[in-house]
């Protein structure tokens, strides 16, 4: 199902901003059960994306509604939420009186194998450096080049995943997740200051260390960081939680950790609109 501004339907503007520019953000979530997962975590940080470009933001409880129905309809599916700065004459200055428009969207859940989740998974490095940009760094804007040519680098089944650096050679987090690293019972995530995507699972997991006593720290990682780390794993809305069990012909080993996060993770796993 898709609504775009309540009302089911595929079409949208030629003249869309979020088209033309990628002027828009958006934030990818699960439905399970009829009900979306941390949809006040999903929403506070799509508002704040919004802000930050400078978009007013749907209402909130005019989104619950859509984001509801689409639920009631697909039980269990993954779910979209865009937010665009609706369309526009040509050339970058935009109106700003000019209405956004909200589009929510489903699509079937992604069938990962569940050796991804028992085993371990594959990861490569990417090719492709991130640009810094700090004035868009964190965000989920729609312009998603730098992962779509980072996804297109390769194509074998075996590789579930590719790691993207910066310009100063830190690694900075996955085409679609986010990394964290363990060394002596610490875990480390990238700073995601300058470039990168800071995913709700990601705070879930920041957030859930500080509760539990475990030391969490936000900081530039090295490759050979992530090669040396006791455990290494990466975290999204969808897939939840991957150990990395290889990394471009080193083999990396499963630790306690991946089983403690996963754990406050379901314990925080809520299903609610309210």
């Amino acid at each position: 199902m898709i609504l775009v501004d309540g009302a089911e339907t595929d079409v949208i503007s030629a003249l869309d901003r979020g088209l033309a520019y990628g002027d828009g953000v958006f934030r990818t979530l699960a439905i399970q059960s009829g009900a979306p997962l941390q949809w006040r975590r999903q929403y506070a940080k799509l508002a704040a994306d919004c802000a930050i470009v400078g978009i007013a933001p749907p209402a909130e409880p005019l989104l619950r509604d859509e984001v509801t129905r689409i639920a009631q309809a697909e039980q269990h599916c993954a779910l979209k939420v865009i937010v665009t700065r609706g369309p526009g004459e040509r050339g970058y200055r935009y109106d700003e009186r000019t209405a956004a428009v909200r589009i929510v969207l489903s699509s079937p859940y992604p069938k990962y194998p569940r050796s991804y989740y028992d085993r371990g998974v594959r990861v490569r490095r990417c090719r492709l450096r991130l640009a810094s940009q700090p004035a868009l760094a964190g965000i989920k804007h729609l312009n998603r080049l730098e992962n779509v040519l980072a996804r297109a680098e390769w194509t074998d089944s075996e590789t579930a995943e590719g790691l993207l650096l910066d310009n100063g050679d830190f690694v900075i987090g996955g085409t679609m997740s986010n990394l964290f690293i363990a060394r002596s019972g610490t875990l480390i995530t990238p700073d995601l200051g300058r470039c990168g995507v800071a995913g709700v699972t990601r705070d879930r997991v920041i957030d859930a260390a500080s509760v539990h006593g475990v030391a969490c720290t936000i900081g530039k990682i090295t490759w050979s960081e992530v090669l040396g780390a006791d455990e290494a794993f990466l975290v999204n809305s969808l897939a939840g939680v991957w150990p990395v069990s290889e990394l471009e012909g080193t083999m990396l080993s499963t630790g306690p950790l991946v089983g403690s996060v996963r754990h406050w993770l379901a314990q925080d796993d809520d299903a609610d609109l309210g």
